[in-house]
């Protein structure tokens, strides 16, 4: 929010000058962004009017003029602005005047004729970027008056970076307001007296929806001017707070926002002479804004209607329909309270915001409504004249304002600080909150422009905020160092991390909210979880999966000429389930499990010369895996099945003993042609629950006895996958005592005979024995791999290969 700080003095005055005004509001909240002069600095430059202007004798486009500068002898200027003419009030730099950018001027001989000064343009003096000639002053400057004081160019602007719960200061009102509170000085609000109509028109006004529209006022105005000249002193404030003159109707009812926070609209009464209807939109409706965007509206929009015609944007837009022109005679001016629900993030649905949407979401005041729009009928009457009819004031349902208590020793805990009962009841008189004690206790009456107080912290953040948060002494705080014993079976998220790191992957942070076709795309989720005011219209919904974020990430380095990438993300992702209930950390019918993915694309190894490139591969993330699980590998399985996002034949769903705890495998390659990847980056994800607990290691004295290695090769069916062989080792080792000797297992080949037809594929399998007690024997370790060997041929039909 921008404002001229001599805007701000007139409604509150302290004894501050502008670096301390701005550290005062900065210190209570309402942070001071930046303070910028109106004007760059100059000197030596003066109101002069043109006395004569004669075409310079050797160039067509210079005039020669006689320009009085209020010294009692008239100047020779030599000028080729297009608009100098008799009688007109322009800048005059004199000779010796300093203007912006160091430029001195001196006395200058153009074309023969001698000139002495300079007449300048809004650019030369750095007050806009308008050149197109000398820039006209008001006829009302007295002529030889230091120009900085006749156009108030010593002026500051002043811009507020709000909150979003101080709804209440966006406003030159509220501003001021707090001013006073901290200052004390007395707050000087803009008084009008109550207009006594001169009229008896009134227009019909019908509110359907009370969840839209908690209040209406408004009245008719006759015989106005539209095109009345908007009062300098007006336009001088509009622009300095960013606001463009339009007309004056228009210009009022933005200087009423600025000032006391108030959105208004203005209607040309011959365009809605059937009354106005305020309903929820229906589905298809259109409607041309006055920023000449057509909209297409849906039932969760309010409008304002005529005739069932739309008109307006309920507290966001007017329509270009029933806009105001120069030509607009009669009009209704119109205040309302709109709820904070029913405009919240409405403009941004239409891709667009407005300065009254942007109040409104917030929360506007629904009490002085009416003591506004007095205020804004005589402006209208003291600038474009015309009679005012009696003001209709419909209250429907209004904001029930809850009485807040707060104790006084929560507050003196919570600041640390001894606050008095007799300081926190100064603080609340100046901050104007109705209040009243019992005991140590207060309760405070929220005001209706308050929307931000609604618990016992948001009163102690006001004791705080008036207090001085630099008047807190800055003392450690104090508190019984219990220290917890972390169980060593955790290693948490960071221990996930840290592993992650080792394995030469950089961490990642993305989006929780991504574009809905990606949660089709690679998580076949047909139904995500929708957002129901997205930052962007991209990111709409929520993520159930990690991979897309990744692959976007992998495309943005692979578009950057980064030959390979490896990246992690540890986060969490969002999906329905019915059986989630609402709690602190829970949003009912939403489970939200915290995972962690990788994908590595290019080389398997950076470039280097000792050793060959080849790409990254399913088995080599599966490595990562089992490195990152450490312990747990022992139980890690790979079932082959099929992902939406994942390479049809390149992709298993991953278990750790029965449970499955996430996938691995290859992007799908019509991803990978969507992504513009020349190869197929290799994912994982992994629900990070499964995981984070690791068993401890179990200490075993080193056996003295030597490991004896057998290999068996066998021919399978095509078909058979490793892992079922796998088991049925497994399960034939642990049913029998004498094949514990059996210390690992490993495949070391695969092969298939092109000229065998049968489809069967021949394994070699390795195994080590070794027996903690004693050495082995030839034939203990014969009797061994041929219990094994029977179990895989009763199991999998298996034969030895010659």
């Amino acid at each position: 929010m921008q404002f001229p700080e001599s805007w701000l003095r007139t409604l509150a005055n302290p004894e501050l000058d502008t670096e301390q005004l701005a550290h005062c509001l900065t210190m209570a909240g309402l942070e001071v962004e930046e303070t910028n002069p109106v004007a760059p600095p100059f000197s030596g430059i003066v109101v002069a009017r043109i006395v004569e202007a004669e075409p310079h004798p050797d160039a067509d486009r210079l005039r020669v003029c006689k320009v009085d500068d209020g010294s009692g002898e008239l100047l020779q200027i030599v000028c080729g602005a297009p608009n100098a003419a008799p009688g007109l009030l322009v800048p005059l730099a004199r000779i010796g005047a300093q203007l912006p950018g160091d430029f001195k001027i001196k006395k200058a001989r153009m074309r023969g004729v001698d000139s002495f000064g300079m007449l300048c343009s809004a650019r030369e003096l750095g007050l806009s970027e308008d050149h197109g000639g000398l820039l006209e002053l008001s006829a009302d400057l007295s002529v030889g008056q230091d120009i900085r004081q006749a156009l108030k160019l010593d002026d500051v602007l002043f811009t507020l970076k709000l909150t979003p719960n101080r709804a209440d200061c966006l406003s030159l009102l509220g501003v001021a307001r707090e001013v006073s509170a901290l200052t004390g000085v007395p707050l000087q609000r803009p008084q009008s007296q109550p207009v006594v109509p001169a009229i008896h028109d009134r227009l019909p006004v019908e509110v359907k929806a009370a969840d839209l529209c908690g209040r209406f006022a408004g009245r008719v105005i006759k015989g106005v001017n539209a095109r009345a000249a908007t009062p300098a002193w007006m336009v001088e404030r509009l622009e300095r707070a960013g606001q463009r003159s339009i007309s004056a109707l228009v210009d009022i009812s933005n200087y009423i926002m600025l000032e006391l926070g108030r959105p208004t609209h203005v209607y040309d009464l011959a365009k809605i002479a059937g009354g106005l209807e305020v309903r929820w939109a229906n589905e298809g409706e259109q409607l041309e804004l006055l920023n000449g965007q057509t909209v297409t509206l849906t039932p969760d929009v309010g409008l304002i209607t005529t005739q069932d015609q739309p008109t307006s944007l309920a507290g966001i837009m007017g329509g270009e329909h029933s806009a105001v022109t120069l030509d607009t005679t009669d009009v209704f001016v119109e205040a309302a309270f709109w709820w904070p629900e029913a405009i919240m993030g409405r403009a941004r649905k239409f891709k667009f915001s407005s300065e009254a949407s942007h109040r409104f979401e917030r929360g506007v005041d629904f009490q002085g409504l009416t003591e506004d729009l007095e205020r804004m009928t005589a402006l209208i009457l003291e600038v474009c004249g015309g009679q005012a009819g009696p003001m209709d004031d419909q209250v429907i349902r209004l904001p029930e304002r809850k009485a807040v208590a707060m104790r006084l020793a929560r507050c003196q805990r919570v600041l640390g600080l001894p606050i008095s009962r007799e300081q926190a009841d100064d603080i609340f008189t100046r901050l104007g909150l109705a209040h009243e004690w019992q005991g140590d206790t207060v309760t405070v009456q929220s005001p209706s422009f308050r929307f931000d107080i609604n618990i016992e912290e948001d009163l102690i953040e006001e004791i705080a905020r008036v207090y001085g948060f630099e008047n807190i002494p800055d003392a450690p705080p104090v508190a019984p160092a219990l220290m917890r014993v972390k169980p060593e079976t955790d290693r948490g998220v960071h221990g996930l991390r840290t592993a992650m790191a080792a394995l030469d992957y950089q961490e990642v942070i993305n989006f929780s909210f991504v574009d809905e076709y990606w949660e089709k795309d690679y998580a076949g989720n047909e139904q995500p979880i929708r957002l129901l005011n997205p930052i962007a219209s991209h990111l709409s919904v929520m993520r159930s999966g990690l991979i897309a974020g990744l692959v976007a990430n992998i495309r943005h380095n692979a578009q950057r000429q980064q030959a390979r990438v490896r990246v992690f993300e540890l986060g969490r992702v969002f999906a329905r389930d019915d059986s989630v209930a609402n709690s602190d950390l829970s949003v009912a019918g939403v489970s939200q499990p915290l995972h962690l993915a990788a994908a590595a694309w290019g080389p398997s190894v950076s470039e280097q010369w000792a050793v060959p490139r080849r790409l990254v591969d399913f088995f080599d993330l599966k490595n990562d895996l089992e490195c990152l699980l450490g312990k747990q590998a022992r139980q890690l399985r790979c079932e082959v099945a099929v992902h939406p996002a994942l390479h049809p034949g390149r992709s298993a769903r991953v278990l750790l003993g029965e449970t499955a705890i996430g996938w691995l495998g290859e992007l799908h390659p019509r991803l990978v042609q969507e992504a513009e990847l020349g190869s197929a980056p290799v994912v994982f994800e992994l629900d990070v629950a499964a995981v984070l607990n690791q068993p401890l290691p179990k200490p075993e004295a080193l056996s003295r006895q030597p490991i004896v290695q057998r290999d068996l090769a066998i021919w399978v069916a095509d078909q058979v996958p490793y892992q079922s062989l796998r088991d049925t080792l497994t399960q034939t080792i642990a049913a029998d005592a004498n094949l514990s000797i059996v210390q690992e297992i490993a495949l070391f080949d695969v092969w298939r005979d092109a000229e065998r037809a049968d489809g069967r594929k021949s394994l070699g399998l390795r195994f080590w024995l070794q027996n903690a007690s004693a050495t082995l024997d030839d034939a203990t370790v014969e009797q061994c791999m041929q219990r094994l060997l029977d179990a895989l041929v009763q199991a999998h039909g298996v034969s030895l290969r010659a």
